[in-house]
């Protein structure tokens, strides 16, 4: 049976890496059936309203960061709130979705998925500047280095992340000692790196109204 994380993809049409390694092998739900879920599905009309339009673009961001529905609205709101008139939201919205910590520790490369990453972080295994840190909202900033907890480090799969960890291509602002399995935040998120799969504009648009 195809999992719910599977349909998401084909819901709203574009691959969100929910699936870890299963997402970039030939049985992705969106290789084997690049359309809604639905007996009906390949028939269905393909033009959808304004409104259509920026739910959808919404969906696909909230559940590319693997949020829920409430924390992705209170990021949009708070930025729509406090942002200043020379501040792009969309730059901000970015930055603070990017510097989660579930986010850091998926493209560090020591989780296969941003849900992964949720879950070994609320084990304990990370320590950011010396100090336990389960909370995947958690935000890094410039200068914060993140390592394994001691207990992690002795961990089958752990001892497999410091094989591929070498072969990972993090972003500029994560920098990776592969040797000691330490990361350092050399800098804020670079827009250029972040490719969401989403239409920023319309998603403001969508709680504006």
């Amino acid at each position: 049976m195809q999992s719910k994380k599977c349909k998401i993809c084909r819901r709203l049409g574009v691959k969100l890496f929910l699936k870890s390694d299963r997402c970039l092998s030939p049985k992705c739900a969106m290789v084997k059936r690049p359309y809604p879920p639905g007996v009906k599905a390949k028939k269905r009309r393909s033009n959808i309203s304004e409104y259509g339009k920026e739910l959808k673009e919404k969906q696909k961001l909230k559940n590319w960061y693997n949020l829920s529905e409430k924390q992705f609205s209170n990021y949009v709101k708070s930025i729509l709130n406090k942002r200043s008139k020379t501040e792009d939201a969309g730059v901000l919205l970015l930055e603070k979705l990017e510097s989660r910590f579930d986010n850091v520790v998926f493209q560090m490369g020591f989780a296969s998925s941003r849900p992964h990453a949720r879950q070994i972080i609320g084990h304990g295994f990370f320590l950011v500047n010396g100090k336990k840190v389960n909370i995947p909202s958690y935000h890094v900033k410039k200068g914060d280095k993140i390592s394994l907890h001691p207990k992690a480090g002795k961990r089958v799969n752990f001892q497999a992340i410091a094989v591929s960890v070498k072969k990972h291509k993090a972003p500029s602002w994560i920098k990776i000692d592969t040797t000691k399995l330490e990361v350092e935040i050399v800098a804020k998120p670079n827009l250029e790196e972040m490719a969401p799969p989403a239409e920023i504009s319309s998603i403001f648009e969508f709680y504006s109204k």
